[in-house]
């Protein structure tokens, strides 16, 4: 398994271990509700270095993505951040990225840890013709979140750069944090205020190390992926994959069909015209129950209409959610589905997503 610059640190700190798409991380140091309460509360940090960066450079840099991805990048300024699927021809996701943005002939593509290699090679792949150079850059940085609602003051206090100047999906770099350069953007995966934070990968366990002695509550992968549930956000792999759609997973507003084109263009657009046959969404339980990533869905008449793609006891709300792929007809807010939970056909209903109000500053 890969490590982390912060691995160390997790280990004396009794954190529980385990293999994460290859990637020895943690996945809680005390309990998963009590890290989940921690960034709901008060500001949680979390080790995300096993996520890709990938670096695309050049003076076709803006075009080689305007046609790589579905959102729209010409759109973006200087120091802006954008959301957008990356998706093969037939439409199904390579990924979903976060694209910084520094100036037209420079970018940083974020990647999904698992998704890092393949994401590099079929960018490679898709270069042909544009003068562009394209890195896989993740091991040179180290990347860390700080979660919740005193963030801001928590990391407000090793730097002298006024933090609220960064607006939502916004970054700034060379900014000092206790001695150390760092690209600070206001994104984050939890549905919660917060900062990602990316250093040179030998400075990431001093800073690290900074932020717990401030306050921060060290999170692992089992709180982050309650989080990011709540506030409904897409995990490849889970809502979002090579099969399935973003028209699918309900992120119809990152796909920019007035662009000249891009690739899966024509499949999308094919989609859109033909109507959905499923999408994505969020279903309560009605009867006692945790539902479970594959979980079949079921209608009154006893008809398959989809399966779980996510599912949680949602701990803010003290309810059990999920997100599933439900057969269009059905995917309407009040209808009942029923879940088979080993065995059982056990009553949810369709709700609003996300399940938890994000709490985003704007």
């Amino acid at each position: 398994m890969k490590t982390t610059p912060l691995t160390p640190v997790h280990e004396s700190l009794k954190a529980k271990m385990v293999d994460f798409g290859g990637f020895y991380m943690p996945v809680q140091y005390t309990s998963i509700i009590e890290e989940h309460n921690a960034v709901r509360s008060s500001a949680g940090i979390f080790d995300v270095s096993h996520m890709g960066e990938i670096s695309v450079k050049g003076k076709d840099a803006a075009a080689y993505i305007y046609n790589l991805v579905t959102n729209d990048i010409s759109t973006a300024t200087e120091n802006q951040i954008m959301y957008s699927p990356m998706c093969y021809e037939h439409g199904g996701c390579v990924d979903d990225l976060l694209i910084y943005k520094n100036n037209d002939e420079d970018f940083l593509i974020i990647a999904n840890a698992s998704n890092t290699d393949k994401d590099y090679e079929w960018m490679l792949n898709n270069a042909y013709g544009y003068s562009v150079k394209i890195e896989n850059v993740s091991n040179e940085y180290g990347q860390i979140a700080l979660q919740g609602p005193t963030a801001q003051t928590l990391l407000q206090q090793i730097t002298e750069f006024d933090l609220d100047t960064i607006p939502f999906y916004r970054f700034r770099k060379n900014i000092d944090l206790s001695g150390i350069c760092a690209l600070v953007s206001r994104t984050g995966y939890t549905g919660e205020d917060g900062f990602e934070i990316y250093i040179k990968a030998d400075h990431t366990e001093y800073l690290f190390k900074k932020l717990l002695d401030l306050g921060a509550v060290p999170c692992g992968l089992g709180a982050r992926d309650t989080l990011r549930f709540e506030a409904a956000l897409p995990l490849y792999g889970h809502e979002l994959s090579d099969k399935i759609t973003p028209l699918n997973a309900g992120l119809k507003s990152f796909v920019k069909f007035e662009k000249t084109d891009f690739i899966g263009k024509s499949a999308l657009a094919e989609q859109a015209q033909q109507g959905l046959d499923v999408r994505s969404a969020g279903l309560e339980m009605i009867d006692r129950g945790i539902p479970r990533n594959g979980y079949e869905l079921f209608n009154e008449s006893n008809d398959k209409i989809g399966y779980v793609t996510s599912g949680s006891t949602c701990p803010s709300l003290n309810k059990n959610c999920a997100l599933g792929l439900i057969t269009l007809e059905y995917a309407k807010i009040g209808n009942i589905v029923y879940v088979d939970i080993r065995g059982k056909k056990l009553k949810s209903v369709v709700v609003k997503k996300p399940f938890y109000n994000k709490k985003y500053k704007k």
